[in-house]
């Protein structure tokens, strides 16, 4: 309620546009007797492009037709007589308008509650300039609207000045007309007696030459007045072009670049509503200018009078037409973006606005927008305006849409809701490249007329660029594709160009606002994370961050070449630790339980200072997507001595079979997580509750002979293999001493591959039956 209560304090052109808002769309009376239960529900929480929502919708649709009813039940005494009757109508009105699509109601509120909002925040700005961000942005949005006031006194300058030279037109147009009746009453005389001749004459003569003074000055005067109005239109239509281009190419493009970004994981791009007030603003300005100069040529041609002013009322319209046809185009855009891995013959969504559509009544005669799928070099002949007619890469199903106008938001938009890939045509790649790094774009197109046919438009925009995938297993690489291309490409480059190297910070930036997204935390990288990572990527040994500030990474390291003695590339093994955590693992990263970004080394390093049975989580080196236990404990082999050991990665196989903190709780030689929590503490709220059926583990040591400290790969120390299901808890170990051992390969190491097969094929093997069989010998 307190949003209300701020509103109702506007004052000026804010109030007045708070006020337009309602209507018997949406009662304000509505808004003011339910101003609590309204700023109290979820509205932002529907997606309204999801029809699935339309359940929640319905919902609240519902609850507002209680609530008024309620309140209109409650009304008491003579006035309450009259608002019961009127509360109950509006619930009967809401419930007959929004019945048949409660989406539409939910977007009205949205709308609505956005605009106050929007409206009391600027109010508050402007009343104390210290308090706003420190960003400068509301600022910016002052001066935007000093303009824009600016502009409309412009306007209505012009405007009183036109009235004006019409008028004295008007009039020097009578006297003209007065100045050919005498003219014609002179050429009469002839047919008249001499002595009458001569006196009437005398009379018109002298008439006539006063009105020609008078008119020779008038029509200087005039020629004076319509120079003089082009002036000021030619500095009007300057200001426009110059706030148009603060709109346009700022505010629009930086919308554009967070939505970009927004698809790396960064925050949302933000709503349109302000951006297309003001686009609305521009093109009434525009059109009334517009307008305005048409009547002045109209003017001119009624009483042409030589001078310079036709020439210069010709460049005016030409200025104007470009202004509007560059605010048109410019304002079609895509305000829900298509995936941008795009796998064939899968469903898939996108939404394209006119932000000016309203102003300019375009939904009287509701455009169709057609998209189709189109390559890079495609993309790149489109910008030079060469003929691609017709030219597509693919085949896209329901890819015709009508622009829909929403009366209750006042947008004009086309939702494909069904989009689907049939095909895709590729072209020849250059040298390492593969299908998951070739771009395409995803082209809408459409062709609307304004003004009675006046002007007429055919507007184009293309998608963020998308790369297609047949298979789920290329959804890797091409994400990387996807990932570097939104985090380097610049505003206005040519299609889809992006450098080949960044400096290492810049992918730190990206790789952390994707991590953060995917995970769905606040904790992204630290600064110890970028560095086992810059260490990773450029097989070096500093753990100095100054030394890699300066340092260049480029694609091919990124993601074409393979870590070294790995077979994947330095974004695989990440987007595999992403995968991991937000699927199982995302409680324990928020809880800071998992350290993860650690080398052999460091854990050792760290476990070694620690009691026995300390333990750290680390993602595994050697396996895509596998995270290792590594705790510090005697040595079997050598009483008094201590070592670290290493479990075999868990995966999302594992995870899938079993959770992490079930598996930390079942070993109990497992105590305390770096640096000194006791792991119930840490992980017993994750656990499984006791009285379901827990497994035991079967555990292989596995000393190397190289080294007391074993890596996962190519040899393990110690590893969990498979689980069996039972109530008993009591844990089986058996212990290899060093020793020749089928299990070991002739060098000594440990066959790390073939023995992870076996593991998991008996963990599956023994779960699935022994269940079925432990659940009948226990009934």
């Amino acid at each position: 309620m307190a949003l209300w209560i701020q509103a109702q304090q506007l004052q000026g052109d804010a109030l007045l546009q708070m006020q337009s808002l309602y209507g018997q769309h949406f009662p304000i009376e509505v808004r003011h007797y339910l101003a609590q239960w309204l700023e109290a529900q979820p509205w932002d929480a529907i997606d309204l492009e999801n029809q699935q929502e339309e359940f929640k919708a319905k919902r609240l649709l519902d609850g507002l037709i209680q609530e008024l009813q309620k309140k209109a039940e409650h009304q008491m005494g003579e006035d309450g007589f009259l608002l019961k009757i009127k509360l109950g109508h509006y619930a009967t009105q809401l419930k007959s308008s929004y019945d048949p699509c409660p989406l539409e109601l939910v977007r009205c509120v949205k709308h609505i509650l956005y605009t106050e909002q929007r409206l009391v925040q600027e109010a508050s700005n402007a009343s104390s300039p210290g308090s706003g961000p420190v960003d400068g942005t509301p600022q910016k949005y002052q001066q935007i609207n000093q303009t824009f006031e600016e502009l409309r006194v412009m306007t209505q300058d012009t405007e009183n000045d036109l009235r004006k030279l019409q008028h004295s037109q008007e009039y020097f147009i009578i006297q003209y007309q007065e100045s050919l009746r005498i003219q014609a009453q002179l050429s009469s005389l002839a047919s008249i007696p001499p002595a009458e001749r001569v006196q009437r004459e005398s009379g018109l003569q002298s008439r006539k030459s006063t009105l020609e003074v008078w008119l020779t000055r008038e029509a200087n005067t005039l020629q004076k007045y319509r120079q003089e109005l082009a002036e000021k239109h030619q500095r009007t239509l300057a200001l426009l072009r110059k706030q148009q281009t603060v709109i346009i190419d700022d505010e629009l493009i930086q919308w554009k670049r967070r939505q970009q970004l927004a698809g790396n994981g960064g925050p949302s791009e933000g709503g349109l509503d302000i951006l297309q007030a003001w686009c609305e603003k521009l093109a009434d300005m525009i059109w009334q200018n517009r307008q305005q100069i048409r009547r002045v040529e109209h003017l001119t041609q009624q009483l042409p009078i030589p001078g310079p002013t036709e020439e210069l009322l010709t460049e005016l319209n030409g200025i104007v037409t470009d202004i509007i046809s560059a605010l048109v185009t410019s304002t079609f855009i895509i305000e829900k973006q298509p995936p941008q891995v795009l796998k064939t013959q899968t469903k898939f969504s996108a939404t394209v606005r006119l932000l000016v559509g309203g102003k300019l009544n375009v939904h009287m005669n509701p455009p169709q927008v057609k998209a189709t799928i189109i390559s890079e070099q495609q993309a790149k002949a489109l910008l030079k305006n060469e003929n691609t007619r017709n030219d597509s890469s693919g085949e896209i199903l329901n890819n015709n849409c009508v622009m829909e106008y929403h009366q209750t938001t006042g947008t004009l938009s086309a939702h494909f809701r069904t989009m689907s890939l049939k095909r895709i045509k590729r072209s020849d790649r250059r040298g390492a490249e593969s299908v998951t790094e070739e771009k395409f774009t995803v082209l809408f197109e459409s062709q609307f007329s304004v003004g009675g046919n006046e002007l007429v438009f055919h507007v184009k925009t293309l998608s963020l660029p998308v790369v297609v995938i047949v298979h789920g297993s290329q959804d890797n690489n091409a994400t990387a594709t996807v990932l570097w291309d939104n985090a380097f490409s610049e505003p206005g480059r040519v299609p889809f160009v992006v450098p080949d190297k960044v400096l290492w910070p810049q992918l730190c930036e990206a790789l952390n606002m994707k991590y953060k997204s995917e995970v769905q935390s606040d904790r992204g990288l630290s600064e110890d994370n970028l560095v086992f990572l810059a260490q990773k990527a450029f097989s070096s040994s500093s753990n100095n961050p100054e030394d890699y500030c300066n340092m260049t990474i480029s694609w091919s390291q990124f993601n074409r070449e393979s870590l070294p003695g790995r077979n994947f590339t330095f974004w695989q093994w990440f987007d595999g630790v992403i995968e991991l955590m937000k699927k199982h693992l995302k409680s324990h990263w928020n809880d800071g339980a998992i350290l993860g970004f650690l080398n052999k080394q460091q854990a050792q390093d760290m476990l070694m200072s620690k009691p026995n049975g300390t333990f750290l989580l680390r993602f595994s080196d050697s396996e895509i997507g596998g995270i290792t236990i590594a705790w510090v404990a005697e040595n079997p082999n050598k009483a008094g001595e201590r070592m670290v050991w290493n479990l075999m990665p868990f995966t999302t196989k594992d995870f899938s079979i079993r959770s992490l903190a079930d598996r930390i709780s079942d070993l109990n030689h497992l105590l305390f997580l770096y640096p000194n929590q006791p792991k119930e503490e840490v992980f017993s709220r994750y656990c499984t509750p006791p009285n379901c059926i827990r497994p035991v583990y079967i555990f292989f040591f596995f000393p190397r002979f190289s080294s007391p400290n074993p890596e996962p790969s190519p040899g393990n120390s110690f590893m969990e293999h498979a689980a069996s299901p039972t109530v008993n808890q009591h844990h089986n170990f058996t212990i290899y001493p060093s020793m020749n051992d089928p299990m070991l390969d002739t060098e000594g190491e440990f066959d790390l591959e073939e023995t992870m097969d076996m593991a998991r094929q008996v963990e599956e093997f023994l779960r699935q039956p022994m269940e079925t069989q432990w659940s009948g010998q226990q009934s």
